[in-house]
């Protein structure tokens, strides 16, 4: 068994991946103030600073507009680049003196200015706003800012801190992507498991885990080896009992052979006796058993034939004339409605030894019709084998394909056979990787449904 070194666990991978996630988008969310912050302080750009200085020269050439109703007009200007500019100017304590009017978005920016202890330029919802710039006129010094009432290019991140709500939605859609790349990570090698196991549970003996999973070094990689090795086990262990059954019966032939060998040369020589024609009996009974058996060990290990393309039509002809023989001799009727045109690749003698079991029991079992038909589809192709007799009692419709098995009404062995019939065709479909299913009709009756795969 392979060691699994102690951080490729799964315990220790869940827990780094969820913290990583979790940690990732708690950083992320956090990183969004300080990014603001730096952006906040981030120092003027040299365009607004040359604004600001020509507003700052021209009143330096002009002292008097700092006196009267001058000062009052010297708060608006525009920038032919920018758009519409406002000017406030502060004195030393940072009063506005050249307007009334001050907005609560001007005293943060001036406190956001103060704080940073240089001249700053942050965009707000709806304006801009840079400053400020000191400059002296007749011994005194003053400030200047400048405000655009426009919207201007920040940042992508504002985006996300002027909308909490869906900043909090889009981490958590984050949070649920990364965890849910995480869980597909994880989970991955549990669906090819399940796939592997339902495989083996339907008679796919040769299905394993793929080797992607197989090659992980945490206890998914052992539980795949460990699951392959047992497939392994099964396989051969199944494998081996259907040698076995078919060498038995193979073997049992030779001395079947000499007993009826000795009946015919009792009755060569005119021996006659109720006992001899029993003996000869059981005899005949015991050949078709070993056929049967022999038959069904073939189809279960899928090696007496090869898989050729063609016509349904040309597999079943023989068994479909055999089977209206039949019913005629009985005085039933059998119904065919198989198209044509259908063609794929199959097992022509498996597939035709299974319709002809399903249609021997069903006619065997009809009161008066047996029908077979066929549809096809993309990628499938239906057979569907129905007949008019008393059907089954619903907890007996899987077991019928079960070997040896019998329903009540059929343990006589001149009508129930050996349990066999139905066993062989239910391996012959697994063969074609093709589904069976008995279900009863209304008001009474039998339907068999054959699923084939095309691809």
């Amino acid at each position: 068994m392979l060691k699994v070194n102690p951080f490729n666990r799964l315990f220790f991978k869940l827990l780094l991946g969820f913290w990583l996630c979790s940690s990732l988008i708690i950083a992320l969310v956090s990183l969004l103030p300080l990014l603001q912050l730096n952006q906040d302080r981030s120092p003027l750009p040299p365009s607004q600073e040359r604004i600001l200085q020509k507003v700052a020269e021209h009143i330096q050439q002009q002292p008097e507009l700092l006196i009267g109703n001058l000062l009052q007009r010297s708060n608006r200007g525009r920038d032919l680049n920018l758009g519409p500019l406002r000017i406030y100017i502060t004195d030393d304590v940072g009063q506005v003196i050249n307007t009334k009017r001050v907005s609560r978005v001007f005293r943060r920016f001036q406190l956001m200015a103060e704080e940073a202890n240089h001249p700053i330029s942050h965009q707000f919802r709806n304006e801009l706003l840079f400053g400020p710039y000191q400059f002296d006129v007749e011994g005194k010094s003053y400030n200047l800012f400048g405000r655009f009432p426009d919207n201007h290019p920040r940042p992508w991140f504002f985006f996300f801190t002027d909308n909490k709500l869906l900043t909090a939605g889009f981490a958590i859609l984050l949070s649920g992507l990364l965890c849910g790349l995480l869980a597909w990570y994880l989970s991955k090698p549990l669906r090819s498991l399940r796939l592997s196991a339902n495989a083996l549970a339907k008679g796919d003996l040769a299905n394993r885990v793929d080797a992607a999973t197989a090659s992980r070094r945490d206890e998914m990689g052992q539980l795949a080896i460990a699951f392959n090795g047992m497939a392994d086990a099964i396989e051969t262990m199944v494998n081996n009992q259907q040698r076995l059954m078919g060498d038995i019966s193979h073997e049992l032939r030779t001395p079947l052979t000499r007993l009826q060998l000795s009946l015919a040369l009792a009755r060569k020589k005119g021996q006659q006796s109720t006992e001899l024609d029993r003996i000869e009996y059981e005899a005949l009974q015991q050949e078709a058993l070993i056929s049967e058996l022999l038959t069904l060990s073939r189809v279960r290990l899928y090696a007496s034939e090869k898989r050729l393309t063609a016509e349904l039509t040309e597999t079943l002809s023989q068994v479909l004339d055999d089977a209206e023989f039949e019913a005629e001799q009985q005085g039933k009727q059998l119904l065919i409605n198989i198209d044509e045109s259908i063609s794929f690749e199959h097992l022509p003698k498996t597939l035709s030894r299974a319709i002809e079991n399903l249609l021997r029991n069903a006619i065997r079992y009809a009161e008066k019709n047996v029908s077979i038909e066929s549809t096809q589809s993309k990628n499938h192709i239906t057979i569907v084998v129905k007949d008019d007799g008393p059907g089954l009692p619903e907890a007996e419709l899987e077991a019928i394909f079960t070997p040896f098995y019998r329903p009540d009404s059929s343990r006589d062995r001149e009508s129930g056979g050996w349990g066999l019939g139905l066993a062989i065709t239910e391996a012959a479909i697994y063969a074609h990787n093709g589904k069976l299913i008995a279900k009863n009709r209304l008001p009474h009756g039998l339907m068999v449904t054959i699923d084939l795969p095309t691809n």
